[in-house]
């Protein structure tokens, strides 16, 4: 049964979003600076291995996973000449099946958790897979971030930045006929999961922060990226960009 993006054009998706992409490598290599050492780690949701140059140089061995066997056989042709990556078509939910427990140092889960319902199952299966005092490095889609909120205010819901619960982006059309979820979510209730699921918080990254296509077009991409590493920490603890990310430590 193919994946949904077996059938998108995902490398496309990311041309035209350089700020974007680079300003997740930024968030990366930053987060891997409180983590002391990484012999084993597994990317779930790795797609056409886009991340893996902002943090192989941390790894010794490297898994990269994911559902869609075209975006697989997209990253074991780039990385075909390098031995230190193994690739697996799998989800999230039959890692276990294809991968000892307990056997990663660090997992890294970006752009994923938009299309899980299950948040609570999919950090259970996280924790499966990593070590005692293992790192897990998490992005989503912060449905508290300024401009949803300021425009959530304007249409008089003045509770909306305070609301904690999921936000399913999808038409009414595209809910009722199951298409892949897409789901924002508000960073208070998915680090409250991560602490139930046995996890510590160690750092969080507002990511994205100047996502403005006005801004792009007045700025170069260098000038935006010299901002962005310094209102990530200080920006996460206002909810402000529209992708957020976690680093936390499982106990």
């Amino acid at each position: 049964m193919p994946a949904p993006y077996d059938n998108y054009d995902y490398p496309a998706y990311w041309k035209g979003r350089e700020y974007e992409h680079d300003s997740e490598f930024l968030a990366i290599k930053k987060l891997l600076l409180r983590i002391p050492k990484v012999d084993r780690s597994i990317e779930i949701g790795a797609g056409f291995g886009r991340l893996l140059s902002a943090y192989q140089f941390r790894v010794k061995k490297i898994v990269l996973s994911d559902p869609s066997a075209k975006l697989i056989a997209c990253a074991r042709n780039k990385y075909k000449n390098n031995s230190r990556v193994e690739f697996i078509q799998s989800t999230l939910d039959n890692l276990k099946n294809r991968k000892r427990a307990k056997s990663f140092d660090l997992c890294i889960m970006v752009r994923v958790l938009h299309h899980i319902e299950d948040i609570d199952k999919a950090f259970e299966n996280v924790s499966n897979l990593l070590k005692d005092k293992g790192y897990f490095i998490l992005e989503f889609p912060n449905k508290s971030h300024l401009k949803a909120s300021f425009k959530k205010i304007c249409k008089g819901d003045f509770t909306y930045p305070l609301n904690i619960f999921p936000l399913d982006i999808r038409s009414k059309k595209n809910i009722k006929k199951k298409t892949l979820p897409f789901i924002n979510y508000n960073p208070g209730q998915i680090i409250e999961k991560l602490e139930t699921a046995g996890f510590d918080l160690i750092e969080t990254r507002s990511v994205s922060n100047i996502r403005s296509s006005f801004m792009k077009r007045l700025f170069p991409i260098s000038f935006l990226l010299d901002l962005e590493k310094y209102l990530q920490i200080p920006f996460s603890k206002l909810n402000f960009g529209p992708s957020f990310f976690i680093l936390a430590k499982k106990r």
